[in-house]
């Protein structure tokens, strides 16, 4: 049995509204064991005899007969994003900075944001072939360079992005 964190990418924002507790009982009919949500934004921890690919296939097919909408979710073992978040080297609390962590389900995606953001003066940092790390201005992260370039839609079925603090959050809900 393996623990996950599965990122749901885009809900409670751009009228696809979704309560928790009613994607907690979604996800109960799945083979998933010990579904919690964190916080409104899209976290799940869970556990499944499942691989990784498995459970997103399991996740993504029940969001959008459920809900309606054009599901995508990003899935990490507990032990890969303790992994991740571990070789980050922004701080998680700075009074200035926002870190973020953008998790990807294609790492060939991935690659191509990072030369993106590296192109427009962004500061990825490669963590693994599934996250990038960057930073932006407290108040200024809807116009970093980076932040426009994840929210363009050519990675939306691919990529999404956490605060390093809700990271830490989700990795201590999985822990």
């Amino acid at each position: 049995m393996t623990t996950y964190a599965i990122f749901l990418r885009g809900i409670n924002v751009g009228g696809i509204n979704i309560k928790m507790a009613e994607l907690k009982a979604a996800l109960a009919e799945l083979p998933l064991q010990d579904v919690r949500t964190l916080l409104a934004s899209g976290n799940i921890v869970c556990a499944s005899d499942g691989s990784a690919d498995e459970v997103k296939q399991l996740v993504e097919a029940k969001l959008r007969e459920r809900f309606g909408y054009d599901a995508w979710v990003v899935v990490l073992s507990a032990e890969r994003l303790n992994e991740l978040v571990a070789v980050c080297p922004y701080p998680a609390d700075n009074a200035g900075v926002h870190a973020y962590v953008t998790v990807t389900s294609d790492p060939a995606e991935l690659q191509e944001l990072h030369k993106a953001a590296a192109a427009a003066d962004g500061d990825g940092i490669l963590l693994g072939p599934e996250a990038m790390a960057w930073t932006a201005a407290k108040g200024g992260t809807l116009d970093s360079p980076v932040n426009k370039l994840v929210a363009h839609k050519r990675f939306k079925s691919t990529t999404t992005t956490r605060n390093l603090r809700t990271m830490l959050k989700v990795l201590a809900a999985a822990g």
